[in-house]
């Protein structure tokens, strides 16, 4: 959704990033989970999606 949002294809949010493509294809199809990503990784997206890192993570009540 933030990358949509940000208007970004998965490959210009990649190289933006520096994240591998297929990562990032992971995490959007919840493969692989956010909330162990790198912090370097959530820092980088949440930078070039414009949001705060806390909105990246998938808080389960």
């Amino acid at each position: 959704m933030l990358r949509k949002r940000a208007r970004l294809s998965q490959s210009q949010l990649a190289e933006e990033t520096g994240i591998p493509v297929k990562t990032i294809q992971q995490y959007e199809q919840r493969r692989k989970d956010i909330n162990k990503a790198q912090a370097e990784y959530v820092i980088k997206l949440s930078q070039v999606l414009c949001c705060k890192p806390q909105e990246l993570m998938e808080i389960n009540d």
